[in-house]
């Protein structure tokens, strides 16, 4: 099922007008979110992205998007589905007419949910090979590191990679700098340093993200750094590892002629787990 704008439909009903903003511009924000057993996994953390995301996109914010509001809205799709791990997407659109410019920044939402696999989030030991998209570039902005529906890059890296037998690609920016995986962000093991691209860089906030970083930061073994990554630094790196919400870290196995280590990314996928199951 889904939750439309606080209706609850079957998947396969017809909800989405031909004039709808989010298909016609991109004009919309999305939240990828984790639930296991009823809870939805980092709320607090996906609703004031989610916020953020809105105001930089000058949509108007309803006085009922409470977090307490949000939360029950995406539960009462919960309910509806006996698994206990779900992938949650709240998607937010400007809902107006006009054409590049709206006729008014008031907002709709809809809700939607898979099933997912895992409770906890597996570690991966399989290969995992990468390469470098060059095709096209992010521009380092505050705009890139929203979650919007325009994903152009994205996509067109991910067929690239398919059609090269790659398993994902690292992004650049303008400025040539290394920013993040198709489907995640970057983080760099070299030595004790556990490097990740600045949000000035152009890279997504992500949520799984921040809490790799306090994790790293409560690592008295490793410091963190936030800053550029160049190309050539991944081959000289000890591990490369990528992160989100749904799939957790994913070590990266190879890129180019380097194989990589996954120590590091397993221990703090160890961490992250021990502090959902005490949640």
């Amino acid at each position: 099922m889904i939750n439309f704008n606080g209706t609850l439909l079957e998947e396969n009903n017809p909800i989405l007008l031909i004039n709808n903003r989010g298909f016609n511009y991109g004009d919309a924000v999305f939240e990828t979110i984790k639930a296991v057993n009823g809870k939805i996994l980092f709320w607090e953390d996906h609703y004031f992205r989610l916020m953020a995301s809105m105001r930089i996109m000058r949509m108007d914010i309803p006085m009922s998007f409470t977090p307490e509001f949000l939360e029950s809205q995406i539960k009462r799709l919960i309910v509806k589905n006996t698994a206990t791990a779900i992938r949650v997407k709240l998607h937010v659109y400007r809902d107006a007419e006009g054409l590049y410019l709206p006729n008014t920044n008031a907002v709709g939402f809809c809700i939607s949910m898979t099933e997912l696999d895992n409770v906890l989030y597996p570690q991966k030991d399989n290969n995992y090979t990468i390469d470098i998209y060059k095709d096209f570039f992010i521009s380092p902005d505050l705009l890139s590191t929203l979650k919007t529906v325009n994903c152009s890059i994205n996509t067109l890296g991910s067929i690239y990679a398919s059609e090269n037998g790659y398993d994902n690609c690292l992004i650049l920016n303008t400025n040539k700098s290394v920013v993040e995986a198709l489907n995640g962000n970057l983080f760099l093991v070299s030595g004790k340093t556990i490097k990740t691209p600045p949000l000035s860089d152009g890279c997504i906030k992500g949520i799984m993200r921040k809490q790799v970083i306090g994790v790293v930061n409560s690592l008295s073994d490793y410091e963190l750094e936030e800053a550029s990554i160049s190309v050539f630094e991944l081959q000289k790196a000890n591990e490369l590892f990528i992160t989100n919400t749904i799939s957790g870290i994913q070590p990266i196995s190879k890129y180019r002629k380097k194989n990589f280590q996954s120590k590091v990314a397993q221990l703090i996928l160890d961490k992250i787990n021990i502090n959902i199951r005490l949640a």
